[in-house]
């Protein structure tokens, strides 16, 4: 199985209402940094059978707006397992429902989503291997013996390789 860890993008100052904090949705970085990740998926051909995420609105912000740039036409599922304060053993289980399909997104939030990373690829358990940046996706082959990472991007580098295949793109003028 293939899982994609998204963490969601840039989402401003958290709030110190816990109730107003979690309606807290994606600001106007945090949509640029979707598209742009979003679109380098779509351009690796990225398909997932299910898209799974946090309830929190940055999260589900994040999935809709990541699902629609690589053409994922299925229904959210929402997951507490995935909340910033979610326990791997739940994370796991949760993972273990959908261990028939072939590629999964999850999206979720630190620390939680970069523990479950960590703790997925490193083989001693250890929970700090990656720091998963707001708006990263990692790429991560899941087997019942191991999970081995085979890529992340940041949008940084998103927006990068955006702009640099839009250069390549352009029709060259002549000059007279």
């Amino acid at each position: 199985m293939i899982v994609y860890f998204l963490r969601h993008a840039s989402a401003g100052e958290s709030v110190p209402d816990p109730h107003k904090d979690k309606r807290r949705g994606l600001d106007k970085e945090g949509t640029e940094q979707c598209r742009y990740v979003g679109r380098i998926l779509a351009a690796l051909e990225t398909q997932v059978d299910v898209v799974i995420s946090s309830p929190l609105k940055r999260a589900t912000q994040t999935a809709a707006l990541v699902g629609n740039e690589i053409g994922y036409e299925g229904k959210l599922h929402i997951e507490p397992a995935l909340l910033p304060e979610g326990h791997y053993n739940a994370f796991r289980e949760m993972l273990q429902r959908h261990h028939k399909l072939e590629a999964v997104m999850v999206v979720g939030h630190n620390p939680s989503l970069t523990t479950f990373l960590s703790l997925a690829i490193s083989r001693r358990g250890v929970e700090e291997a990656v720091d998963l940046k707001k708006g990263a996706v990692a790429r991560v082959a899941v087997s019942n013996k191991n999970a081995i990472l085979q890529w992340c991007i940041t949008p940084k580098i998103a927006r990068v390789l955006h702009a640099s295949s839009t250069k390549r793109s352009r029709p060259k003028t002549s000059r007279k």
